[in-house]
């Protein structure tokens, strides 16, 4: 009877924290915002935008409470927001290369001799 206070830890169960709320869609929008900055940009940006303000947002709840939540799900948070920060940066670079294509496209354009193209 002097055993009852005593638990075994073989059959004890393990104590399972519930995972960071949107980190699984942080690492997928941050990978997503690095292979989508080759489509002109605009797919990088928008998913590194929405990424980041969704890991800003998970960040402060684990913040309020890191017990509570497995710490698994917010090295997935840190490193989606990673992600996003990269992808957002070759995004940016990527359009403002582009801007600089046809800002030069369209002055090389509007140098040619239009009038000389006419006349024959």
């Amino acid at each position: 009877m002097e055993n009852q206070g005593n638990i075994n830890p073989q059959f004890t169960q393990p104590v399972i924290q519930p995972q960071l709320p949107n980190a699984t869609a942080v690492l997928v929008l941050g990978i997503i915002s690095i292979v989508g900055c080759f489509c002109y940009g605009i797919v990088g940006l928008v998913c590194g935008i929405i990424a980041l303000v969704l890991a800003n947002k998970a960040g402060a709840l684990y913040k309020q409470n890191p017990g509570v939540y497995s710490e698994a799900s917010f090295k997935n948070m840190k490193a989606g927001r990673v992600c996003a920060i990269i992808g957002l940066s070759l995004s940016a670079v990527y359009v403002v290369v582009m801007i600089i294509y046809i800002v030069v496209l369209g002055a090389v354009i509007s140098g040619l001799p239009w009038e000389m193209m006419n006349n024959r």
